[in-house]
């Protein structure tokens, strides 16, 4: 199992954490998703995570992922 943690821009309230959660978890094989809106981590666990996939989850909820440099990515 795999854990990999972002960084989400632009999450407000918890209904921002509710459709980030909803979206990663509907990716394929993804087994548990935790989001922290203080900090805007977000943690990902599954057998592989595939970054792009979460990229474009947190997209169609509506945000977007930190740069590497700004943190957005754990190191693999």
């Amino acid at each position: 199992m795999t854990t990999k943690t972002y960084t989400v821009q632009g999450m407000t309230c918890q209904h921002c954490v509710r459709s980030v959660t909803e979206e990663v978890s509907e990716i394929a094989g993804v087994e548990k998703v935790d989001v922290d809106l203080a900090s805007g981590r977000l943690e990902v666990t599954a057998p592989a995570v595939d970054d792009a996939a979460v990229a474009s989850a947190v997209k169609e909820a509506g945000y977007a992922l930190a740069a590497r440099g700004d943190l957005g990515l754990s190191p693999a």
